[in-house]
């Protein structure tokens, strides 16, 4: 039966201009390919709990957001991102980007950490409660961040100069990450035989030995700064990275605030010992570690760095890298 799902944005354009109002992105390539895998099942699943709805498949990096722009121009009000962390990412920038009050994020989960899912309670392991939460339609009014330096995608190290530089700022929903991040990101890209969790676990404890760490001097919006040698520094809005870790243990989602987390190099065994009181959310209060909430934070390197933001890595144009929260600028459904 031709119920009016096809793929493609320009079904999708053609059917939401007469009278769709539901647009759901799908990314394959989530998940190391598992996202590809949960597509027929989600298909079934909203079959089976909305009434009319559209759907894409993106087929290159970063194609979200041009689905997003398009999806919303054609009068989508509730655009769901099936994905993980880059995925919701993409879709949520274009959302909070298009200035639409009337416009609702939804997040199905078929990535390889969906870390920002679990500071919503979204859950990989039931996609039928997931999909009746969308059509339940509860939603919760948060907070984003956002990038307002210039900056440009540098998804591989050995590429410097592969897009323009962008001004226009980049929202995201669950963190930007620098240093060690990146080197782990790097790592992941590489492996062939892990996936979740356990990916960015082995790959981070690899690279506690081989990673070299950068100087970077952090501050905030009244004064405080920090300064030095540092293994990690997140700047946080959700409280969970990695595939698990509590990075920012006291982040708010509707605070108006982000959540700086600083940890300053040490050796490799303290570096192991930081990793793992990271992992359990213990390392607040130690002596390596520096945390901070301010609306607005700006680090600045010797020279132009990558960086992650939900897990897409970016280039800076200068050493400078600003970040700032916007309150309360996305609705998004929640369980």
């Amino acid at each position: 039966m031709d119920d009016g799902r096809r793929p493609g944005i320009r079904g999708a354009r053609a059917h939401l201009s007469g009278g769709a109002r539901t647009f759901v992105i799908f990314n394959p390539a989530s998940g190391h390919g598992r996202g590809a895998r949960r597509i027929p099942l989600y298909r079934e699943l909203l079959g089976r709990h909305l009434a009319s709805w559209e759907w894409a498949a993106t087929t290159a990096p970063g194609e979200e957001a041009e689905l997003a722009d398009r999806a919303i121009a054609g009068g989508a009000k509730l655009v769901v991102a099936v994905g993980g962390d880059g995925t919701w990412s993409q879709v949520a920038d274009r959302v909070v980007a298009a200035g639409r009050p009337d416009v609702t994020l939804g997040l199905l989960a078929s990535g390889t950490g969906n870390d920002f899912g679990k500071s919503l309670g979204l859950s990989y392991g039931d996609p039928e409660q997931a999909v009746a939460a969308l059509a339940a339609g509860r939603t919760r009014r948060i907070d984003v961040g956002r990038v307002v330096s210039e900056w440009r995608p540098a998804p591989h190290p050995e590429v410097d100069d592969a897009e323009p530089w962008r001004d226009a700022p980049r929202h995201f929903l669950n963190l930007v990450g620098f240093g060690f991040d990146i080197a782990v990101i790097d790592a992941t890209l590489r492996a062939r035989f892990l996936r979740g969790a356990v990916l960015y676990k082995v790959t981070a404890l690899q690279q506690l030995f081989l990673y070299t760490s950068p100087r970077l001097r952090l501050t905030d919006g009244g004064g405080w700064s920090t300064e030095g040698r540092h293994l990690i520094l997140t700047i946080s809005n959700g409280r969970i990275f990695g595939g698990g870790f509590p990075i920012a243990p006291d982040a708010d989602l509707e605070d108006g605030r982000l959540d700086a987390c600083a940890i300053a190099d040490s050796s490799p065994l303290g570096r192991a010992r930081l990793f793992s009181l990271a992992e359990k959310g213990r390392h607040v209060g130690a002596k390596e570690v520096s945390l901070r909430q301010d609306r607005a934070f700006a680090v600045q390197f010797d020279e132009r760095v990558r960086y992650e933001v939900d897990g897409d890595v970016h280039q800076s144009s200068t050493g400078e890298v600003r970040v700032d929260v916007v309150p309360s600028a996305l609705p998004v459904i929640v369980p």
